[in-house]
């Protein structure tokens, strides 16, 4: 048995296998409501109607992004031990940007180039240019892709990060980091200001703050405290969901999306259950290459899905029953990905990432970059 302040179940690149598959799944279920779900304007008609058996469970595929939150306070943390501030901000930026940048170049090309309409931001050349740097929202422009508002949330938990690496991390400053951050994200739901908001993330921040906490768990099984941190974002984070969805329902109506609140609190639940698991050890999976790929190919599928289903549920809808579309769309999507990774994300970040000195990192600071974002 190994000493409990060791990683367990980590790969020779440092991934957990398990995240592997719960990132790609997250990635999916984020498809699954766009398609099903979101895109009315793609579709020309209310998606929930044309998939009425599927719908309920396919508007919780919302909530993707908030397994992806977790997941990445979860190897956020993993990455940032034992690394300075240098290696962090370089890991973030080879594995952010790439595929970004990539997705941006399809959307401008997919508006710009095509007849395309639905879903179209209507960007000038010079927000499209703000739009690459990923920091758009700060200056108050659109997003060129829907999807792309949760990459700003994914950038500040960074910054926060960042601020910890400086100060150096420990167990002990962990724990302070996080629950300082929680009773933030409590006080700023509870005054409602808007810069604070912007800084603490109140609706995000539970799902970063159990990540991070579990991860603290998986590193020493012993640990009771990290379990209060856990506990009290899965309070506020089952506020956040509910929150969200019925932002959702208000704007959307409820035929549109047909999810009520018990189904909302349960899938919740299940995140918080799944990902407690992992951290303890219990869900174990055996490293493989198709694993592996679907975890390379979860953060291409997540920028890419949008265009892809722009591109072809409109051609293949005139042709075909709603649900052949769409299957054939979410393959299209998928294979896309997995190319667009390993034939150009992968590349491009061999050739961004400096070389590493020969050297035997810190079992808790091996590579997990893949593993941290959608």
């Amino acid at each position: 048995m190994q000493p409990p302040n060791r990683l367990r179940h980590v790969r020779g690149d440092g991934r957990l296998a398990e995240l592997d598959l719960l990132r790609f799944v997250a990635a999916l279920a984020v498809l699954a409501f766009h398609y099903l779900i979101a895109f009315a304007s793609v579709w020309g008609d209310r998606p929930a109607e044309l998939f009425p058996a599927v719908a309920p469970i396919a508007g919780l595929g919302i909530l993707g992004v908030e397994l992806f939150f977790v997941i990445s306070g979860f190897v956020i943390l993993m990455s940032a031990w034992g690394r300075g501030l240098g290696a962090f901000a370089r890991s973030r930026f080879v594995r952010l940007y790439p595929a970004y940048w990539l997705s941006l170049a399809a959307v401008a090309a997919l508006y710009g180039l095509t007849g395309a309409k639905a879903l179209d931001p209507k960007l000038s050349p010079g927000e499209y240019l703000v739009n690459a740097s990923m920091f758009q929202r700060l200056f108050k422009v659109m997003d060129a892709s829907g999807v792309y508002w949760s990459l700003w949330a994914e950038l500040r938990f960074y910054l926060l990060m960042a601020v910890l690496v400086i100060i150096g991390v420990t167990y002990g400053r962990v724990m302070i980091f996080a629950g300082l951050w929680l009773a933030a994200a409590l006080g700023a739901e509870l005054l409602g200001n808007e810069v604070l908001n912007e800084i603490v993330m109140p609706r995000y921040a539970p799902y970063f703050v159990a990540g991070m906490s579990l991860y603290l768990v998986h590193k020493n099984r012993n640990a009771v405290l990290p379990w209060l941190y856990v506990a009290g974002g899965y309070v506020l984070s089952v506020h956040s969901a509910l929150e969200r969805v019925h932002g959702r329902i208000k704007l959307a109506g409820i035929k549109s999306m047909p999810v009520s609140d018990l189904s909302v609190i349960i899938t919740i639940t299940l995140v918080f259950a799944v990902m407690s698991l992992v951290a303890l050890g219990a869900f174990r999976l055996r490293p493989s290459r198709t694993l592996a790929a679907l975890g390379a190919t979860t953060y291409p599928l997540y920028l890419f899905h949008s265009v892809v289903g722009v591109a072809l549920i409109p051609l293949l809808a005139a042709r075909m029953a709603p649900w052949a579309a769409a299957l054939t769309t979410a393959l299209a999507a998928v294979l896309l990905s997995y190319l667009v990774y390993s034939l150009a994300e992968r590349p491009i970040q061999r050739l961004l990432k400096p070389r590493r000195r020969p050297q035997t990192p810190p079992a808790s600071a091996v590579n997990v970059e893949k593993a941290a974002v959608p």
